[in-house]
């Protein structure tokens, strides 16, 4: 029960106002008003003045007359503004109960907005030759916060992480330990993922440059990766393997968490790819490049992206554009483009489904949630983890590769939008935090790369932060147990980073800076759970649970209306999100919650008002508070700790 029961009602009255005066087809707006527009308003008479022929304003005063004649639980009284707006009051006894009945419940906030529909997230897939920077993190985050949300909106929702095991970058590692004498093992002390990224990776890619035979043994070593059958290809599936339970650690202390893996040699080596690859050629959407630097390659044309792939399919076959995409190369192994095509058919279970699935045989996720993972030759067992929507987080330097697999897909696809690429922009370094870590940028963001080992690491940064958490809840909570600090600390370093991740728009470019990211104030994570934990300590010192059978009509006043209304619309903030995969939203409807509580509690007082059934009011709207950012916050994946 919450604020939209108040939209909807008011809604219905003016449709059925509009009814009588025999006007049909406007769409009008209902929603929370600004302050001094009342508590809810309507543009109504705006729509209405150019069909009338009269001004805004007498139009919102013949409403308003009309509206008093109408029955209603949640309006106690209407206006006309001078502006023209139709403004409306809220009843708060009945607003306040059933806002504050409802937000205690389990299930708050939810939408029935997929109606059990069956939706593929698939975010993370970090190449496993490396560790985790904080530009991936960005990543986990926005794609396991949209996945909750998700599942709040009532979608059936499966999460996937990519592990792109039979690539280049795997073949570097590879080339690295088997030609050019890194240590299988790595330093005392060292994370494995960590080793291979920062010194294997970075000191063998380098070696290229000078030395163009090493390119000849990455390009075999690739193929005998995709084979899957040598003792090289044993191999490169064990270092995969012990990278990939590094970066599942990094990404479960970020408290994000998946349904199955994936693997990219059991795609390119389960048959799906030629199935795909012969639908593609039949349907005249790639061409055998016959000259020029792609001759022997198998390609899509660019320009027009895949759409327009067909038209040059008789063309001329020559030497291509710049835009042109290599699916198969001239050796005969698949590019990396090629196999996320099968991947993306199988997501939408356009394609029959060749895998097995077993548990995932290292560590267990936090919480118990069961990891699969898939295999090939008839073992494991029958599970289904495809959807018929496939969501794909994947930063925005990768748009054009995937509109292209979002165009071929729809080709074999009855809906157009089945495949949607989540963008998000980079996380770039500061020029303050490239010059801490020695790195020239010439007062400029440097862009991450791991191939420069160029990186903030992301496992180094949520050490930082939760030694600072740590630190500051022994001063703030002396005598507290080692245990329950710890888990004040976990909650505000995990808080922290995933709200920096997602707080603002997915199109905005974020500039990571380490000092910043250990501030513990301003608009973060540990501002709003402190106001969680404020909350918390009120309710401790009443003594006593609040007695919901209140009158509710002494939330009177300014920051009690204003804070009841907050809590109501985590509904429509759900809706929103899921709506537009916006995790902003949710960030934005806790921090406002968060603000209003604040301002509650600086001008209104709970404990010592004077009057019983004001304070037991007046606790229920606390509680009511507590209970919805906790919920909120959850969504985000993040914490909400009594204790600061």
């Amino acid at each position: 029960m919450t604020l939209t029961l108040a939209l909807d009602e008011i809604r219905g009255n003016l449709s059925a106002i509009l009814d009588g005066m025999r006007i049909r087809g406007v769409d009008f707006s209902v929603e929370p008003a600004r302050p001094g527009f009342g508590d809810i308003t309507s543009n109504v008479s705006f729509l209405l003045s150019g069909r009338l022929g009269e001004p805004p304003r007498k139009i919102a005063e013949d409403i308003s007359g009309r509206y008093g004649d109408l029955g209603g639980r949640f309006v106690s009284g209407v206006e006309a503004h001078p502006s023209g707006h139709v403004n409306f009051r809220v009843d708060m006894a009945a607003l306040g109960e059933a806002t504050i009945r409802g937000s205690v419940e389990e299930g708050y906030g939810s939408v029935d907005l997929g109606r059990s529909a069956r939706v593929v997230v698939e975010h993370t897939s970090v190449n496993p030759n490396k560790a985790l920077h904080i530009g991936h993190v960005r990543n986990v985050v926005v794609g396991d916060t949209v996945a909750r949300i998700l599942r709040r909106a009532n979608y059936d929702v499966s999460v996937l992480n990519y592990v792109d095991d039979s690539g280049l970058q795997v073949a570097d590692i590879v080339l690295g330990f088997r030609r050019l004498g890194f240590p299988e093992e790595p330093p005392d002390g060292a994370k494995f993922d960590h080793y291979c990224g920062d010194e294997v990776y970075v000191k063998t890619t380098a070696e290229y440059a000078g030395r163009p035979e090493l390119e000849r043994e990455r390009r075999e070593i690739l193929r005998e990766i995709e084979g899957g059958t040598s003792e090289l290809a044993a191999f490169a599936d064990s270092v995969t393997r012990r990278v990939l339970a590094c970066q599942l650690q990094t990404c479960w202390n970020l408290s994000a968490g998946y349904d199955c893996l994936n693997y990219e040699s059991g795609i390119v080596r389960s048959g799906l790819w030629g199935e795909i690859f012969e639908k593609l050629k039949s349907m005249g959407l790639v061409e055998l490049e016959g000259a020029g630097k792609n001759a022997g390659c198998w390609v899509v044309r660019g320009g027009g992206g895949a759409a327009g792939a067909g038209a040059g399919a008789g063309g001329a076959g020559g030497a291509g554009g710049e835009d042109d995409k290599v699916l198969v190369r001239s050796n005969g192994t698949a590019t990396y483009v090629a196999k996320d095509i099968p991947y993306a058919a199988w997501k939408l279970g356009l394609v029959g489904d060749p895998f097995g699935y077993e548990r995932y045989g290292g560590a267990r996720q936090p919480g118990g949630r069961e990891l699969w993972q898939t295999t090939l030759g008839g073992a494991g067992t029958k599970r289904d983890f495809r959807g018929g929507r496939a969501i794909t987080v994947i930063d925005s330097r990768q748009s054009s590769l995937q509109g292209m697999i979002a165009a071929l897909v729809g080709k074999f696809s009855s809906s157009a939008d089945a495949y949607v690429h989540l963008g998000y922009e980079s996380v770039t370094l500061s020029p303050e935090t490239a010059g801490e870590l020695g790195i020239e940028t010439g007062g400029r963001r440097a862009q991450m790369s791991g191939r420069r080992g160029l990186y903030v690491n992301a496992d180094s940064v949520y050490g930082m932060l939760l030694e600072r958490s740590a630190a500051e809840a022994r001063k703030r909570n002396p005598g507290l147990a080692h245990g329950r600090i710890m888990e004040i600390a976990r909650a505000v370093a995990v808080g922290t980073i995933r709200y920096e991740m997602i707080k603002q728009d997915l199109d905005k470019m974020i500039s990571f800076d380490l000092a910043r990211s250990l501030s513990l104030e301003g608009d973060t994570a540990p501002y709003i759970q402190y106001t969680h934990a404020r909350a918390c300590r009120i309710l401790e010192k009443a003594g006593a649970e609040a007695d919901l059978d209140a009158d509710y009509s002494l939330l009177d006043g300014p920051h009690e209306r204003d804070l009841v209304k907050q809590i109501g619309m985590l509904d429509g903030a759900v809706r929103d999100a899921a709506s537009n995969l916006s995790p902003k939203v949710v960030a934005r409807y806790c921090h406002d919650l968060a603000v209003l509580f604040n301002a509650f509690y600086e001008h209104v007082k709970v404990l010592d008002c004077g009057d019983a059934d004001l304070a037991n009011a007046r606790l229920c709207l606390v509680a009511s508070f507590r209970a919805v950012l906790r919920n909120a916050l959850s969504l985000l994946g993040i914490a909400a700790p009594d204790r600061m």
